[in-house]
């Protein structure tokens, strides 16, 4: 595949994992990450699936809007790392935020699908 092909290809399995997260639904979540994903982000570090399922459960983390662009594709056997752009709206512990991310997802290649093993999102820096 193009460079451009596989950037569409990866922006659809990404759009998948986004409609997804803001259903807020953990068994839709589940359906696009392997069984160890974690989310890396600047305030909570690492954090692991079970805790994330748990403010979503619990509805302490709701997603309302997520978009992505996909800048960066890179296919190393059956890993691809996905680096981009991502905004989100989403209600914290009952406060509305918003968010303006680099993002990279690592996925794996499983009975072949693509599953994020790994999230990790660094903070726009607006100057």
């Amino acid at each position: 595949m193009t460079d451009k092909e596989l950037k569409e290809y990866f922006s659809r399995i990404e759009e998948n994992f986004n409609l997804a997260v803001i259903s807020n639904n953990v068994d839709k979540i589940k359906k696009c990450i392997t069984e160890d994903w974690v989310l890396v982000d600047s305030q909570g570090g690492i954090i692991p699936q079970e805790r994330f399922f748990q403010v979503v459960e619990k509805g302490l983390l709701s997603h309302s809007t997520m978009t992505k662009e996909i800048l960066r594709v890179k296919i190393y056997g059956e890993i691809a790392l996905v680096t981009g752009r991502g905004k989100n709206t989403a209600t914290w512990q009952g406060q509305n935020i918003e968010a303006d991310e680099w993002i990279t997802d690592v996925y794996k290649k499983e009975n072949e699908k693509w599953l994020c093993v790994l999230t990790h999102l660094t903070p726009v820096k607006n100057s």
